[in-house]
């Protein structure tokens, strides 16, 4: 009786392990959902999509810019006369909130999203970085002359936990950018020249970006939304980091842009009083060095002599 006992409980276990593994309800009597049973072709279609897509990485960064011609004007220019600009967004620390103040920055979102034509949405993890802050640090135990040994003290154990902190292991930070598209057909604008042309399709959509970048800076605003607009330089510096994501850590975009580091590629482009410039100090530096030699060849002659 025991055994049979056992191979009831055995087989009853296996059975519900069995409908388990197969996403089936336990009870042969239990109905399925309306929604399985009426599409059930669309359903397992979908469903084979998402697990045949569950371990394939997102579109690479490329995929946001197919086209793309370059940066200038503070706008991504791609062809097509087709302009992209970024605004970087600090969130809010939504789950602080009570939910009263979660349904008004829902409200608020939904109000805005739902006026905007077309707008994507990019994020991108870089690794923490703690330098701006240490050096901030650095800066003020070197520059106050009051401060008493304990908190110099402190102040350099904390730099070393910091600095501890950022090497262990490696963090993450999320930043959050909003991506908006612009085209324009040239047959709208009238201009009598191409370089008039060219003005006024980047002056047009310069101006369209920028007033839904200010529209999206005044209605999120409301529920504390902070949104900055790219410049330039903010949006070579996402770019920086999203190609050299390792290596920015380490030689980071603020530094190549403090010490002129990009000047160096030919390809940069160079002001002609900085070009005068590098040939006078170079034309400098050759006199000078002609000038050790002749003092270097004089003082053997007078050895010799």
């Amino acid at each position: 009786m025991k055994d049979i006992l056992f191979l009831l409980a055995l087989g009853l276990i296996m059975y519900v392990i069995m409908k388990i593994a197969t996403k089936e309800p336990i009870l042969p009597w239990k109905e399925k959902k309306k929604s399985d049973v009426k599409y059930k072709g669309k359903v397992t279609k979908k469903k084979k999509a998402v697990d045949e897509d569950e371990d394939v990485e997102a579109d690479p960064f490329s995929e946001f810019f197919p086209n793309l011609v370059g940066i200038e004007n503070h706008m991504i220019v791609q062809d097509g006369n087709a302009f992209s600009l970024m605004a970087e967004v600090h969130p809010v620390n939504y789950f602080l909130m009570s939910p009263q103040e979660q349904e008004g920055v829902d409200a608020v979102f939904e109000t805005w999203l739902a006026q905007v034509n077309s707008v994507r949405w990019y994020l991108q993890n870089r690794f923490v970085d703690l330098t701006d802050p240490i050096e901030e640090i650095q800066r003020t135990m070197e520059e106050e002359d009051d401060l008493n040994p304990l908190a110099l003290e402190y102040g350099e154990s904390l730099i070393r936990d910091l600095m501890d902190w950022q090497t262990s292991t490696p963090r993450y930070e999320t930043k959050r950018y909003m991506i908006f598209d612009y085209t324009i057909d040239e047959k709208d604008i009238k201009a009598e020249t191409e370089e008039e042309l060219e003005e006024k399709i980047i002056e047009k959509a310069f101006n369209e970006l920028h007033r839904r970048v200010s529209a999206a800076q005044m209605q999120l605003r409301k529920a504390n939304i902070e949104v900055h607009l790219l410049t330039t330089d903010g949006i070579s510096e996402v770019m920086y980091y999203q190609f050299n994501r390792r290596k920015a850590l380490k030689n980071r975009y603020k530094n190549f842009e403090e010490k002129e580091k990009l000047s160096l590629y030919v390809t940069a482009d160079q002001t002609e009083s900085r070009v005068i410039r590098v040939k006078e100090e170079m034309e400098n530096a050759e006199n000078e060095i002609q000038e050790v030699k002749t003092e270097q060849a004089e003082q053997k002659e007078e050895k010799a002599s």
